[in-house]
């Protein structure tokens, strides 16, 4: 009895693609003989896969990893396209969305999933590609070309995910404690804008420069109101310190411990010579502080608004911020020395200045920057309030966007060592959007000096007001009646 043998299980060789085919579909089904034909094919996958990340697998391998490619890449178009109409037609919501933690740290991790994603379909079209059958030389190019178009868009990815991430810390960092939004008063949205006074060669810190921003919350219309840091016997707003000084601020002479009249003495009366935190115990957990507290008191006082807001800017850092703007282009009106504290005992200044800051136009680094805003041993206070303002204004001119985003990593880090605020970052979109508005509208300045009416050791602090009121609230021309 015979016993059938079992069929043999052949191996088939995989049918050759017929030549209609190859002709057809040569991304695909090449012919590997020819070394022209795999050069030129070589270069497309190459370029395809840059401007189309996907496209080379859906064309000519992995169907499965380029569908994959193809909707990430057309996912991010999509959503680029809608950020785009969004800014066009919804821009404050588009700017709350931008600012928004959960959304930049989604956006962060989007980015580096796609940059990876990049590098992964470069190195499986290079491949494709499969050098060894193109030109000698081309092959050289072929992978150059390559290896930079990935630098080129894994680096693009790789800044996206850097400035998302920065954004989000900076933002928490300068905005993490802070008050609640109040709405704007009288239609503006008003701003205590602080320098601090601490310096080489200063004794203590002291706010220096002190102005108020009103920032018109129609059309992002913005004044700048600037205050004397010496303004004496002035009037408080309603709070502690009015019921310190029903009337006028005082100086105290003490041998231990004393304060002067001027405005710019309240920290030091506050915070040093006084029980700060019993004053204003809500400040800290604000965000603020009591020598703050007290200075928005007295400018309310002074100007007569409502001021809810402040920002302080710390001097020391504040030429990192010029040198991460590369600088700011200032119109010098006096030769102006660096350097101080020797003036004070009548040497001419050719003795102790350390620098010296020419007349005309110049680009200033931040160091110059600095003393032009500072310096005052050869000018008055007056000069120095004309001089920060000027500084302003070409600042504010300066922060376009293309200076923030091509050094925006350097912007932020300057903006987080310099900047302290009360400013709720639920604001912060709102007030973005108005600074948008606001390049279109001229920048009004008033600086409370006798050359505008106001006396330097008795204010007419009714005056003040009125004078406040006109510029935020010019009275409407009305038309003069045709005969």
């Amino acid at each position: 009895m015979s016993v059938a043998a079992p069929p043999r299980h052949r191996t088939s060789a995989p049918r050759p693609v017929p030549r209609s085919v190859v002709q057809e579909r040569p991304l695909r089904y090449p012919d590997a003989t020819s070394r022209a034909l795999m050069t030129r094919r070589g270069w497309w996958l190459v370029v395809l896969n840059f401007l189309v990340p996907g496209s080379a697998q859906a064309l000519a391998g992995n169907r499965r990893l380029g569908r994959l490619g193809l909707g990430a890449t057309l996912s991010l178009w999509l959503f680029g396209a809608i950020g785009l109409l969004a800014l066009a037609l919804w821009r404050p919501v588009v700017l709350a969305v931008a600012t928004n933690w959960f959304f930049l740290t989604a956006a962060q991790l989007a980015l580096v999933a796609y940059g990876v994603l990049w590098v992964v379909l470069t190195v499986d079209t290079l491949r494709l590609v499969r050098l060894v059958r193109t030109g000698r030389l081309a092959r050289f190019g072929i992978a150059l070309l390559a290896v930079a178009l990935t630098v080129v868009s894994g680096g693009t990815a790789a800044y996206g995910a850097t400035v998302a991430g920065t954004t989000r810390d900076t933002l928490g960092a300068i905005f993490g404690e802070s008050g609640p939004a109040v709405p704007p008063s009288d239609g503006y949205y008003n701003i205590l804008l602080l320098g601090a006074d601490s310096g080489e060669g200063r004794d203590s810190m002291r706010f220096d420069s002190i102005s108020v921003v009103s920032v018109n919350a129609d059309t992002g219309a913005t004044t700048i109101t600037g205050i004397p840091r010496d303004m004496p016997n002035f009037p408080f707003a309603d709070g502690p310190m009015k019921d310190l000084y029903p009337d006028v601020h005082e100086g105290f002479a003490n041998a231990t411990c004393g304060w002067g009249s001027g405005i710019n003495q309240l920290r030091t009366e506050v915070e040093v010579c006084r029980d700060g935190d019993a004053l204003y115990p809500d400040a800290a957990s604000t965000g603020s502080s009591p020598g703050v507290e007290a200075t928005k008191d007295a400018a309310e006082g002074i100007l007569g608004i409502e001021i809810p807001y402040y920002v302080f800017i710390d001097m020391h850092g504040f030429a990192a911020l010029i040198d991460a703007l590369g600088g700011v282009q200032i119109t010098v009106e006096e030769r102006l020395p660096k350097g101080g504290g020797p003036a004070y005992d009548g040497q001419p200044a050719e003795e102790w200045a350390t620098g010296w800051i020419e007349a005309g136009p110049q680009r200033m680094d931040g160091d110059t920057a600095q003393w032009y805003a500072r310096s005052r041993y050869t000018t008055s206070d007056y000069d120095r309030m004309k001089r920060q303002r000027v500084l302003q204004q070409a600042i504010l001119e300066q922060f376009t966007p293309q200076t923030v985003l091509t050094r925006f990593q350097d912007i932020a880090a300057a903006g987080t060592d310099i900047v302290e605020t009360d400013l709720p970052q639920s604001l912060i979109p709102f007030l973005a959007d108005l600074a948008v508005d606001a390049r279109e509208e001229p920048l009004t300045t008033i600086e409370l000096t006798p050359a505008n009416g106001v006396e330097e050791s008795a204010p007419d602090y009714a005056y003040v007001h009125e004078l406040v009121q006109q510029a935020l609230h010019p009275p409407t021309p009305t038309a003069t009646p045709a005969p």
